[in-house]
């Protein structure tokens, strides 16, 4: 099943036939979707009635330079600022995380959508991609805060997904640009990159996002379209019961698997229950790859999101002005690395 992208801040004829087909189970936005909060809240609702069965409406809204929709929502401070506050003090630390989860799932809710991909629980090691939207470099410290997000997400009635497993915080490259390669062996994996994942799953998650990245020791291919990684560490070894997302296959590091239909093959045969196809330009070729396969779209009924108030009523929830004041308790470091949203918006996918 595909979560496609659409193109601005309407839906064409075209996109309208896209949400027809029986291989489009979603749809993701991005920035170049967004241009107020009654627009995009219009634009999800228009989605919804266009669609013949239930859609999985999603977004990255993860805060800090990965926020698609800013005007009229809150600025959600990048997650790297919470390990600084972990040090002086872990409760406020992990109970600000919790607030944090639960303000940027409250707002996508009442906006109509289903789903932020988040949290990223990936290390903060220097990856270009990753940089400051990791919470730690310590993966203990990565494992309390993904617990406290996941529970924040939960009371605000959305799925929580874990990415990018099995961890993309460990090697520099860029997978949205670069080949990435991390030479570790499964025991350096477990012992650091996979507690997150781990901590996250016992937690509830309910979904994980792989990874573009290769792991040679464990795997030939990329963790996205590895059998090994998905059917065995993640299904069998650890125990993950939920929907797991590929990344999004129009990001370079994919391109190892062959064309499109080659990359969306892969990735499902591998045990991904769901391709991202961010570009809209991909995804008519996307449809017609998966014409001939058994798709199901059940699987992605856990992810939909709980009843959840509009837009007037959490305004006037009380919770909602306390989580706006209290996350400015956050420190946001000057430190960043990788791709920022805007004009250079597609790079950020996922």
């Amino acid at each position: 099943m595909l979560v496609i992208g659409v193109s601005g801040h309407e839906l064409s004829a075209r996109e309208r036939d896209w949400l027809q087909h029986e291989g489009c189970a979603g749809v993701i936005l991005f920035l170049r979707n967004f241009a107020s909060k009654a627009q995009v809240t219009e634009l999800t609702q228009s989605i919804r009635e266009a669609a013949p069965r239930p859609m999985l409406l999603c977004v990255d809204q993860e805060g800090g330079r990965v926020q698609r929709f800013r005007d009229g929502y809150s600025k959600l401070p990048p997650l790297e600022g919470f390990d600084a506050l972990y040090r002086r003090d872990a409760d406020t630390a992990l109970e600000l995380a919790r607030e944090h989860a639960w303000l940027m799932a409250s707002e996508i809710r009442a906006t109509g959508l289903d789903l932020s991909f988040a949290p990223v629980v990936d290390l903060g090691r220097g990856n270009r991609a990753i940089g400051n939207r990791a919470f730690s470099p310590d993966p203990q410290v990565v494992a309390a805060f993904t617990r406290a997000y996941v529970d924040g997400m939960h009371s605000a009635g959305m799925a929580a997904t874990l990415k990018h497993f099995p961890g993309h915080g460990s090697v520099p490259e860029d997978t949205h640009y670069e080949v990435a390669i991390d030479d570790r062996s499964l025991e350096q994996i477990r012992a650091l990159d996979l507690v997150p994942f781990a901590a996250g799953i016992e937690a509830g998650a309910e979904a994980v996002m792989m990874a573009h990245v290769t792991y040679p020791q464990v795997a030939p291919e990329p963790a996205g379209y590895s059998p090994r990684w998905i059917k065995e560490i993640l299904r069998e070894d650890m125990g993950f019961r939920g929907v797991v997302f590929a990344d999004d296959i129009g990001m370079a590091a994919a391109f190892g698997a062959g064309g499109v239909k080659a990359r969306i093959d892969a990735h499902l045969d591998a045990g991904c229950d769901a391709v991202p196809v961010c570009h809209p330009d991909l995804v008519e070729e996307a449809l017609r790859a998966v014409e001939d396969r058994p798709l199901a779209t059940s699987g992605l009924a856990g992810m939909m999101g709980r009843a959840a108030p509009g837009w007037d009523a959490l305004l006037a929830d009380a919770r909602y002005g306390n989580a706006q004041a209290r996350i400015g308790e956050v420190p946001v470091s000057t430190h960043d690395v990788g791709v920022t949203s805007g004009a250079n918006d597609e790079a950020n996918a996922t």
